[in-house]
Order: C-alpha cells, then structure tokens, then sequence
C-alpha cells in the first residue's frame, strides 16, 4: 500500500518545557519524521458530512480527514489518510461521566485492535485536562499521555505521561476568510520522531470532547 507523502519540515518556535526526545510511534513508523511537522486542521463549523475535519500541511495537501457518524450508542468518527484507507476509529461512551473514548487502529472497533482510552481527568473542568492510556495499561492508574490547555483558545499541549516533556502543541490560526466560510482552523506542531497521526488522533478527540459546548 503506497503512504500520501510526508509533510514537509517547517521552523518552529520552542514552546515552555522541555521537548520529548525519545520517538513515540504508536500507529506507524512512516508518521514519525526526523524534523518538527506543522499541520492545519480545518473544520467547517457547521458540517456534518464527510470532510468536515481536514488536516493539511503547510502547501495545503490533505493529510487526513475525518468522517463522522452521530446518533448511535456510540459516536464514530474515522480518520482516513489523503488516499482514503482507515488510520484509527475513534468511539464514544455516549454515557460515560468522564467522555470516555475508544482510538482503534485502522476501520476496526474490535477490543484486539483497541489503540489507547482517553477521558477526561476530572468530570467538570475549567481547562481541558485528558489522560490517555495504552491498550497494555490496563489498571490506568498513570496515564501514558496527557493534554492539558485551554481548548477555547486552542493552546493545548500534550505531554508524555505526567512528565513536561512535550510531543506537541496546537495555537489558533483565525482569520477573516475563516470566519466568514464558517471554517474553525488551529495549528497543531509536532515535534520530531513523534507519530504525528497519533497526535492527530488525540486532537480528533479533543474537538469532539470540547466541539459541543466550547465550554473549556
């Protein structure tokens, strides 16, 4: 199976704490780069179809999209990379009190092929505070990754563990044509040997937590 081509390397800014530098691939090794990878993720704020969350770089090639399906016990979206195969499905727990979701590698839902959980780390929030776990923690007493920011301002970071070692950072990109296209569109920096698609994957999640109300 051929891969879309890698985004391209752009300089970037040092964000407060210390940037990981052990590799993380989780998905795939051919979504981890030597060099930071800067994506824009797109979402027409009132789109409930096919595409209404795209991830490009910075010439604007779709990276992945997002297809959603509402209205079932268990919410589904599934990111899809530039060719159209399945790189991960993400479930909700509809009525979880901690907006439990499910990442599965590829179309699947099976246990087997459960990626990591994220949920929420405390039931009301003031600023976005997630704690993902890895299939193999199974107590999820530490989490093997957290986000942490203000979803609101589009500033959230994640980090490895509880450590402040940082994998990526997302910052807001408004402007007056996004605005007016109803489109909501934020950066996300990830830095080098850190599988970018998992990265994305949380960010999937974290508009699907925060996308409702807008409320952190």
């Amino acid at each position: 199976m051929a891969f879309p081509p890698p985004p391209q390397p752009q300089p970037q800014p040092s964000p407060s704490g210390t940037i990981q530098s052990t590799p993380i691939t989780i998905i795939g090794p051919q979504y981890s780069l030597p060099y930071p990878v800067d994506l824009a993720c797109t979402r027409k704020v009132l789109s409930l179809t096919d595409g209404g969350f795209l991830v490009t770089d910075v010439n604007d090639t779709v990276i992945f999209k997002v297809k959603e399906k509402f209205f079932s016990v268990h919410d589904k979206r599934t990111l899809f990379d530039a060719a159209g195969n399945p790189v991960v499905t993400i479930t909700e727990k509809v009525l979880s009190m901690h907006g439990r979701h499910f990442v599965y590698r590829g179309a699947s839902t099976d246990e087997k092929d459960l990626i990591c959980t994220v949920k929420q780390s405390k039931l009301l929030q003031w600023i976005t505070t997630l704690d993902v776990f890895l299939a193999n923690n199974t107590k999820m007493s530490v989490p093997d990754f957290k986000v942490k920011g203000s979803w609101s301002d589009r500033s959230c970071v994640i980090y490895a563990g509880e450590s402040n070692n940082i994998l990526a950072q997302m910052h807001q990109k408004t402007t007056i044509q996004s605005v007016f296209l109803g489109k909501d569109k934020f950066m996300v920096t990830v830095y080098p040997n850190i599988d970018y698609a998992f990265i994305i994957s949380l960010i999937v999640v974290l508009d699907d937590i925060n996308g409702e109300g807008e409320s952190s």
